[in-house]
């Protein structure tokens, strides 16, 4: 049975954050202005916009400003070669993401077979701005990150241990904590954050991958079979990045359709639209309604 969640004061102010987005996420269309989303949430506007920003990262403007996705056009017209100068190292190396160092480990494939067998999972349920955070680490680094909403909890526990029936899992929020603020906090630092992947080896071929999109950017799946040398296999590399364990750091919300269609995501299109609207946002900032 899953724990009960405890908040401190700074998780409150992570689950209002994380209704503020949703929120806006439902009502971009109709441009909600900043008292209407402030009261959504239950705070002034004036403090609804210090803890927006420093909490999300961009003000609430910037955030509707580019829900629509516009943004991404632009991106999906340069294709391949936006991933290919992307690139700062093999795909058999480390990757780097702008400011964000990973280090990277994989489970051998012998090790997966046996379905994470000997291996120790700590897992944590955190609030953030994407709803609930379910991170998982092993002793190498932070091995799953899921998303969910308040009661959603045990559904994505089983999720997750779906992906490694062999492996032993402990609740332990305190080892897990740490990750939780390095992975979504705008002002802490992820350098050197570790990683250890449990996949095939095609699957973490293609994560890897994942990882030359740049923050604000999005690529099409053709894109990402082509930059694995698999230029026909875009549905293979479709089932690989659904099975991506550690969402939102290796971007699996960057891939679009060919056409900029938002496809589905395994922890919800609106979550994946969210995120690629904060990431844009991010960047220089475009005009909305909010004040």
């Amino acid at each position: 049975m899953t724990n009960v969640i405890s908040f401190d004061e700074n998780d409150a102010n992570w689950r209002r954050m994380g209704r503020a987005i949703r929120y806006l996420s439902a009502n971009y269309l109709e441009q909600p202005d900043l008292e209407d989303a402030a009261s959504a949430v239950g705070l002034s506007p004036f403090h609804f916009q210090r803890l927006f920003s420093r909490y999300v990262g961009v003000s609430p403007k910037s955030f509707v400003g580019h829900l629509t996705l516009e943004h991404a056009r632009d991106d999906l017209k340069a294709g391949r070669n936006l991933l290919e100068t992307a690139l700062d190292a093999g795909l058999s190396g480390p990757s780097r993401l702008h400011d964000l160092c990973l280090k990277i480990e994989a489970m051998t494939p012998g090790d997966y077979a046996k379905g994470g067998e000997g291996v120790e999972i700590a897992y944590g349920y955190h609030p953030c701005p994407f709803g609930v955070a379910l991170v998982m680490a092993t002793a190498k680094g932070v091995c799953g990150i899921a998303f969910g909403d308040e009661g959603d909890e045990k559904k994505m526990l089983a999720d997750m241990r779906a992906r490694w029936p062999g492996a032993r899992y402990v609740q332990a929020p305190e080892r897990t904590k740490s990750y939780a603020a390095r992975i979504f906090s705008p002002a802490t630092s992820r350098d050197e954050l570790r990683l250890h992947l449990l996949g095939t080896p095609w699957q973490i071929k293609v994560w890897q991958a994942l990882l030359s999109i740049p923050v604000g950017k999005t690529a099409t799946y053709g894109a990402i079979a082509d930059l694995v040398g698999k230029p026909s296999a875009a549905r293979a590399v479709g089932a690989a990045v659904g099975r991506n364990p550690i969402s939102w750091i290796i971007p699996c919300h960057r891939v679009l359709g060919s056409t900029g269609a938002m496809t589905g995501y395994h922890w919800g299109v609106d979550r994946k639209r969210a995120m690629l609207a904060v990431e844009a946002a991010r960047q220089p900032p475009r005009t909305s309604a909010i004040a």
